[in-house]
């Protein structure tokens, strides 16, 4: 059955919404839709799974373990599976991305 969930209604606060796949019927998939002003995002973790952030808006600098990555509108990092990770809002304007989970709910460890 398809239906439609509006993103308003998702948990979260004004800067992230959270769609878990388990919540939704069993869809295989989760995300966040992040909206981060400057400066903003989040401490180093890893996912048992892959990550994949698809960048919409602004300029990101992700670590990927010993990696810096500069990404921008219109590209996509990839992080593999547990890879240590962070990214922080190193642009002017807002940074706005979906980071794709593929799992029926997100798993996370925080490192830091």
């Amino acid at each position: 059955m398809s239906y439609i969930v509006n993103q308003d209604q998702l948990p979260g606060n004004q800067h992230v919404s959270i769609f878990q796949g388990h919540q939704h019927g069993d869809v295989d998939v989760s995300f966040f839709v992040v909206n981060f002003p400057p400066g903003v995002g989040p401490q180093l973790h890893q996912h048992p799974y892959e990550e994949v952030f698809v960048v919409q808006e602004g300029e990101g600098t992700y670590t990927v373990a010993d990696a810096t990555i500069q990404a921008r509108t219109g590209q996509i990092v990839i992080v593999p599976p547990g890879m240590p990770h962070k990214f922080v809002n190193s642009g002017d304007g807002p940074l706005r991305l979906v980071a794709i989970h593929p799992n029926r709910e997100m798993t996370t460890s925080f490192l830091e």
